[in-house]
């Protein structure tokens, strides 16, 4: 009875000390996202298309970041937000599983190498520092390594106490499997997927891998092929967060999975030779059995030359992968985005604030050219002389304004939700300049919807404006198109090639041009050149105009950080 209880006391014990490594590696890891946040950034955002650049900026953001599925989601997000192409993107992904060997060769030392010095020292610094507001994010990181090296420390301990290599139920179940059958390899093989995917950790499940191959009851053979599931597995991660993104950003979670199912492939072809020669690099010999204390180092020595052989093979077939991926996930035919849907910002992709506020400026970006596309329909329904056209044309308009309403609130309530985490003062005033931004935006939508109205409300009265009129508010209109491709530019491209005077620019000739019709309105209507609800809606027209003009500088010196 004692027995059964200590087992079961030992088997909770290395459950809470895998939570307990979990709990470290994410720390760790989101700590150094927020520390290297900003770089991180600008390394990927800064891809070329040379596929080994690529690589090599995967594999060291990786190495930094101690996840694997933190990259690949980052990347995904990237890809999501029109940052990074697909052929970039999955060469970064390539470099992603290289960088995530490291996690098991640190996981190998912790059962190698008695880490309780350096494990209580870390414990204080980290608490100090998080105490110390300055440098939160570096206690952070030590608190989280800390926690990951301490459960490494209890897992290699737990191992031990089960004793497990002295139980002969559990060696005579390890036993019954036939290592040198490919469908016992094959069944590990699903086995790992199926968990890795369920607990969302490969690092877990990569450390109860090398506890059960460090007792000696699980046969080196059985613990790759776990190793080769986790492969497989990690990739859940990224294709759950891409399942709301557009279709690039879910084309590069495939390729993710596909690189890993075809070294799988490959490895399984040449199963026993290749893993006998990586014995061989470890110094270890499975034929002669004994030497459990290499074995972690075995596990950790196949996870790299599997990764890094995969990627040497398929580097140079980027492209076909890329042509693959895009034939199994098509673009939709005949089907067009809906005005103002929001192209960038998927919620669920959000991973640090320095990604989301990217998102958000990309779709406030967007935001800009479609409210630009509202006033072009606008400018069409004033030109267009068939009335009924003029009436279908009226109730786009509407709905658009209608729509653009929701792509306000739905970017404002994104970046609510990332101004709830833990932001540098320079991030949070990029919100605050967004927020300005996008209502600013908004009322361009509502002048167009406006100025639509006043035309159809003329229509309605049987009124039409005579040849002047016409000349004016089209030459009107075009300053104002003018002042709002300018806007766009500011939006999309880096500030430092802009300024405000091309847009004051713009605002002082409407603000002038207004002033001069609005006179020679009160004069036409006075001398009955035409009556007075045609000059009103005129009026209207004119005026509304110019506010148009205001709300494009107002969205500009937003953009400039001119927030008043």
């Amino acid at each position: 009875m004692e027995t059964t209880q200590d087992a079961i006391m030992i088997t909770l014990k290395i459950l809470g000390t895998l939570g307990l490594l979990i709990f470290g590696m994410r720390m760790m890891s989101n700590a150094l996202q927020q520390l290297a946040g900003p770089q991180l950034r600008h390394v990927l955002g800064r891809m070329t298309t040379n596929r080994f650049a690529g690589m090599l900026t995967g594999t060291g953001v990786t190495c930094a970041v101690q996840s694997s599925s933190a990259t690949t989601v980052m990347t995904v997000s990237f890809v999501s937000a029109g940052l990074l192409t697909l052929g970039q993107a999955i060469s970064v992904i390539m470099g992603a599983n290289i960088g995530t060997t490291l996690t098991a060769w640190i996981m190998s030392l912790g059962y190698n190498v008695d880490l309780t010095n350096v494990v209580f020292p870390a414990f204080l610094v980290g608490i100090l520092l998080i105490y110390h507001k300055r440098h939160r994010h570096v206690g952070d990181f030590l608190f989280g390594i800390a926690f990951m090296f301490f459960a490494l420390v209890l897992l290699s301990t737990a191992g031990k106490e089960l004793d497990l290599e002295h139980n002969q139920d559990v060696i005579r179940f390890f036993s019954s499997f036939d290592t040198g059958s490919y469908l016992t390899i094959l069944a590990f093989l699903a086995i790992g997927t199926v968990i890795t995917c369920l607990v969302q950790s490969s690092a877990a499940v990569m450390a109860i891998t090398i506890l059960l191959c460090s007792t000696g009851v699980l046969p080196i053979h059985l613990g790759i092929a776990l190793v080769m599931g986790e492969n497989i597995g990690t990739t859940a991660t990224a294709n759950l967060a891409a399942l709301g993104a557009n279709t690039d950003a879910r084309r590069a979670a495939l390729a993710h999975l596909l690189f890993n199912v075809f070294g799988v492939i490959w490895v399984m072809c040449v199963f026993y030779p290749f893993v006998d020669g990586v014995c061989h690099l470890a110094g270890y010999n499975p034929a002669a059995g004994g030497q459990t204390e290499r074995l972690p180092v075995v596990l950790a020595m196949f996870h790299t030359c599997f990764n890094v052989t995969n990627t040497a093979i398929l580097i140079g077939f980027i492209p076909q992968m890329e042509k693959l991926v895009r034939w199994l996930l098509p673009d939709k035919e005949g089907q067009h985005e809906e005005a103002f849907k929001l192209k960038y910002i998927k919620a669920n992709l959000i991973q640090t604030p320095e990604i989301a506020v990217l998102q958000a400026q990309k779709e406030t970006a967007h935001f800009g050219q479609q409210v630009q596309e509202m006033f072009a329909t606008v400018k069409e329904m004033l030109n267009e002389d068939d009335i009924k056209r003029r009436e279908e044309i009226f109730q786009q308009i509407e709905h658009d304004e209608d729509v653009s309403d929701k792509a306000e609130i739905t970017i404002a309530q994104f970046l609510e939700q990332v101004s709830e985490g833990h932001l540098s003062n320079d991030t949070k005033g990029k919100i605050r300049q967004m927020l300005r931004e996008i209502g600013e935006l908004e009322s361009i939508g509502d002048s167009c919807f406006r100025l639509a109205r006043t035309i159809h409300r003329r229509d309605q009265q049987g009124k039409s404006f005579d040849d002047n009129q016409q000349r004016n508010l089209i030459e009107m209109m075009s300053l104002c198109d003018k002042a709002l491709s300018q806007m766009n530019l500011v939006l999309s491209e880096p500030l430092e090639r802009h300024d405000t005077r091309e847009t004051y620019y713009y605002e002082n000739n409407i603000n002038t041009m207004r002033d001069r019709l609005k006179d020679d309105n009160v004069v036409a209507v006075n001398e009955r050149k035409y009556d007075y609800a045609q000059g009103t809606a005129y009026g209207e027209l004119v005026g509304e105009l110019e506010k148009l003009g205001d709300y494009v500088v107002n969205v500009v010196e937003a953009r400039f950080g001119q927030i008043k």
